[in-house]
């Protein structure tokens, strides 16, 4: 038996679990109480089978939404455990501003459902921070998911591959075309680190997809590298208002 494993019953009685959600009392660690755990909207079929937006019920398995085919995107599909709401959003804050780096464990753990069947070529690749940001809050949470999403596989981690090169203010606030102009020539990948994600499948791991600026010029220049597919990967998704399968 671990020493952890020996000193959790004394460590439970110290520091009770909590629900990661509202802080309720829980029987384990990063358990959601069941108010909590019912509020949560996990993203699951039918979905476009483009970018994995959720349709409402009755939907055929194959429809792609109509954002895809009148824009067809250059990645291969986005898996979100669940939809952006403040129950989601305060998971994220927790793990990105409170220091709470044991969430991106939790987000793991709800992401594993959508890892793929056949692992062979997988890499995954954590969307990077800028080294004065990364300074700023001491660990990139991208990367802390990643690590904690492949642990149990045994799967590649890649972290020096996609660079960020320059800051970039915040991008709350701000339109899609306006996100899309601020992260232009934020990112690069160095010729040197072609090989790899040449031919691979890589899962490029972010907290949060919100317009997809960001994840656009990662996929963009992951497909120039030679990435036979690149997938997205994130804790939660943004719904826009009017998106089909909005209500669910």
């Amino acid at each position: 038996m671990s020493l952890a494993r020996a000193l959790r019953p004394l460590i439970d009685l110290v520091l009770p679990p909590r629900c990661p959600g509202c802080g309720v009392l829980v029987e384990g660690d990063l358990q959601f109480c069941s108010d909590c755990w019912n509020a949560l909207r996990f993203v699951s079929d039918p979905a476009c089978q483009a970018c994995g937006k959720p349709f409402a019920e009755g939907r055929d398995d194959d429809l792609v939404c109509a954002e895809c085919l009148a824009d067809p995107p250059q990645h291969n599909g986005i898996k979100a455990a669940v939809i952006y709401d403040d129950l989601s959003r305060s998971i994220v804050l927790k793990l990105k501003h409170g220091g709470k780096i044991g969430l991106a464990r939790l987000i793991a753990r709800h992401l594993q459902r959508h890892l793929p069947s056949e692992r062979d070529g997988v890499v995954l690749i954590p969307v990077p921070l800028h080294r004065w940001r990364l300074w700023q809050r001491g660990f990139n949470q991208s990367i802390l998911i990643a690590r904690s999403l492949a642990a149990p596989h045994s799967l590649p981690v890649e972290t020096d591959v996609l660079r960020r090169i320059r800051a970039t203010p915040p991008l709350k606030g701000m339109s899609r075309k306006q996100r899309s102009q601020a992260i232009r020539g934020v990112f690069e990948i160095p010729r040197a680190k072609w090989p790899c994600v040449a031919g691979r499948h890589v899962l490029l791991v972010d907290d949060v997809y919100t317009t997809g600026a960001t994840t656009r010029a990662c996929v963009r220049l992951l497909k120039q590298a030679g990435a036979a597919k690149v997938t997205i990967y994130c804790w939660a998704r943004v719904l826009r208002e009017g998106d089909e399968g909005a209500g669910i």
